[in-house]
C-alpha cells in the first residue's frame, strides 16, 4: 500500500462523504503530502511512533510553530484511523503521540468603539463601497467565519437541474441568515437592524454590476463571488483608512462580535449556538478575554489595586 493513492482516497471521502469544505480538503492535502515527502516512498504499514517522532521533530527544526505542528499531527492521525478502518492497517503509528504544548493565547477583540466604527463607515465609492459596508456590517452583526460569508447567496435559490439548492443564504424578511458552517452543520443567526439596512442598499446596487453571478450575495467587480484574499485585503484597508491602530482581519471580527456579546449577555451557551461551536470549551476563551477586560478595568480604577511606589 502507497501513501500517494491512499491519501486521494482519504480526501475524496472527506469531501463526498464527510462533505468537508474546500478549505479543510486542503490543508488535509497539504498535512499529509508532507507526511508522504518525509516517509520518503515507505507504506503506511513500516511506519512506527518513532519515525512519527522523528518526522514531527524535523518540522519543528524548520522553525514551524506548536500549533502548526499540533494541526499537521491531528491530520496524520485521522488519515491512519481511516487506513486502520478502510485498508486494514494492523498499527497506527499515531497512536499516544501527543502534540506540542501550544501557548494558550487570547483572541484578539476590537473595543466595542472600534468595532462600531469600523462596521458603520459607509466610505466612498459607489457599489464597491455599499458592498464592502454590508459586508462589514454583516461579520460584525453575525460572527461569521470568513468562509460562510462569502458562500452566502442573496436568497434562498431551490435545486435546479444544473445547479445544487442554497446552503447559505440571507432573509431579510425575518433578518436571519442561514449558514454551512464547520462540520457540515448548518445554523441560523440573526441579522441586526444597521446590518440589514446596509444589505438593502447593497442588494439595490448589486443589479448594476455587469455580469453578476445569479446567486452569490458578496460579487468583484468582475461580477464572480467574492474571495477571502478580497475580503481581508479591504477590510485591513478600512481600519488603516480610519486610523484604528490595529491590524484588522475578518476573523477579528467575530472575536469582537462574541466578545462583546458574552459581556453584555453573559450567556456563554448562546454565544457558543451563535458561533457555531461544537465543544462549549472552545466558546469559554472568551470567558477569559471578558475577566481580561475586567482585571484591567479593576487595576486602573480601584485605590487598592497595586501598590503604590
Amino acid at each position: 500500500m502507497d501513501l500517494a493513492p491512499s491519501i486521494e482516497h482519504f480526501l475524496e471521502e472527506l469531501r463526498t462523504q464527510r462533505r468537508a469544505s474546500p478549505h479543510t480538503i486542503a490543508a488535509y492535502r497539504r498535512d499529509l503530502e508532507r507526511l508522504a515527502e518525509l516517509a520518503a516512498g515507505r507504506a503506511p504499514a513500516s511506519l512506527n511512533a518513532n519515525d512519527i517522532r522523528g518526522f514531527i521533530a524535523r518540522l519543528h527544526g524548520t522553525g514551524r510553530s506548536a500549533a502548526t505542528l499540533a494541526r499537521t499531527l491531528s491530520a496524520w492521525r485521522t488519515y491512519f484511523t481511516w487506513l486502520a478502518e478502510h485498508r486494514g492497517l494492523e498499527r497506527n503509528p499515531t497512536a499516544g503521540i501527543r502534540a506540542p504544548r501550544r501557548d494558550k493565547r487570547l483572541p484578539k477583540a476590537l473595543t466595542a468603539d472600534q468595532a462600531v466604527r469600523l462596521a458603520a463607515h459607509e466610505g466612498e465609492g459607489g457599489w464597491i463601497a455599499a458592498r464592502d459596508h454590508a459586508l462589514v456590517e454583516l461579520l460584525y452583526s453575525s460572527g461569521l467565519r470568513l468562509a460562510e460569508l462569502l458562500s452566502l447567496d442573496w436568497r434562498h435559490f431551490a435545486a435546479e437541474p444544473r445547479a445544487e439548492r442554497s446552503r447559505s443564504w440571507i432573509d431579510l424578511e425575518s433578518s436571519e441568515a442561514t449558514v454551512l458552517g464547520k462540520g457540515g452543520k448548518t445554523r441560523s443567526v440573526p441579522i441586526g437592524g444597521p446590518a440589514r439596512e446596509a444589505l438593502v442598499r447593497w442588494l439595490g446596487a448589486r443589479t448594476s454590476v455587469k455580469g453578476c453571478d445569479a446567486r452569490a450575495l458578496f460579487v468583484s467587480a468582475r461580477g464572480s463571488r467574492l474571495t477571502a484574499r478580497s475580503v481581508q485585503s479591504r477590510l485591513a484597508r478600512r481600519a488603516r483608512e480610519l486610523g484604528l491602530g490595529v491590524h484588522v482581519h475578518p476573523h477579528v471580527l467575530r472575536h469582537s462580535f462574541a466578545s462583546h456579546l458574552l459581556q453584555s449577555s453573559g450567556d456563554l451557551r448562546a454565544v457558543q449556538e451563535l458561533l457555531g461551536h461544537a465543544n462549549i470549551s472552545t466558546t469559554q476563551v472568551y470567558t477569559r478575554l471578558d475577566w481580561q477586560h475586567l482585571a484591567k478595568a479593576y487595576d486602573a480604577a480601584h485605590p487598592r489595586a497595586k501598590r503604590k511606589t
